[in-house]
């Protein structure tokens, strides 16, 4: 499941964004002040982060400046400015992307779905590997055990995103936003079920699920080393 921190000293616009996002199946973490959000960010590593620029005790800019010193995770800033200086500054400091107050839930959801998807293809061409199983994704393909596994383009995605962070549950909707993103609001947990299917057959894995693709019973799916 992806975790978004998100920092906003409004209690309101807090209250709001953490009530959508969730209902959106993402997981979320929310801190009142800069010094919250950076706690917050090395305590629990979250996949992406919406950071507030006016913040009591550390404001946005300098939380963005700690967290770039230590990592790449996606970050989009929130503001009321509108200026072109203030939208340069975000994004040669760091930012991967920058909305302005008032803001649209649907905007929001859509500048989080592009940032993620950005963020994973940059992570694209690396050889990943776990137990048995190695993932080429610069040749796209697959091997488990030295041998070579035929896939589709969409069980290749699966599989790819599933190994991106093994041991990692990923829940049915955030698989729909990252492998059908063009149909994610037609795209059902049945499409996610029949492919995970596809994927268990071709990797060896029983019925139970017991191999390298396991399900975790209310929350999705993930990959382990067998």
């Amino acid at each position: 499941m992806t975790r978004i921190l998100i920092a906003e000293d409004d209690p309101s616009a807090l209250r709001l964004l953490t009530k959508f996002l969730t209902a959106k199946g993402y997981e979320t973490l929310t801190a009142a002040d800069g010094r919250e959000a950076l706690h917050a960010f090395l305590t629990h590593e979250p996949d992406l982060v919406l950071l507030d620029v006016q913040m009591p005790h550390m404001d946005g800019w300098s939380v963005l400046r700690e967290i770039r010193s230590m990592s790449s995770v996606p970050v989009i800033m929130l503001t009321i400015r509108n200026s072109t200086d203030d939208k340069v500054r975000g994004l040669t400091e760091g930012a991967d992307d920058y909305v302005t107050k008032p803001f649209d839930l649907k905007e929001i959801d859509a500048r989080i779905q592009a940032v993620l998807r950005r963020a994973r293809a940059q992570t694209g061409g690396a050889v990943i590997a776990v137990g048995p199983l190695v993932v080429d994704d610069e040749a796209k393909e697959v091997r488990l055990n030295g041998r070579p596994v035929a896939l589709s383009p969409k069980e290749y995605e699966l599989l790819r995103l599933l190994a991106s962070r093994p041991g990692r549950v990923f829940s049915t909707q955030e698989i729909l936003q990252a492998v059908w993103p063009e149909r994610v609001h037609e795209g059902s947990a049945e499409d996610v079920k029949k492919y995970i299917y596809f994927l268990r057959s071709k990797l060896g894995d029983d019925r139970d699920g017991n191999g390298l693709i396991q399900t975790v019973r209310g929350f999705g799916y993930k990959l382990v080393a067998d």
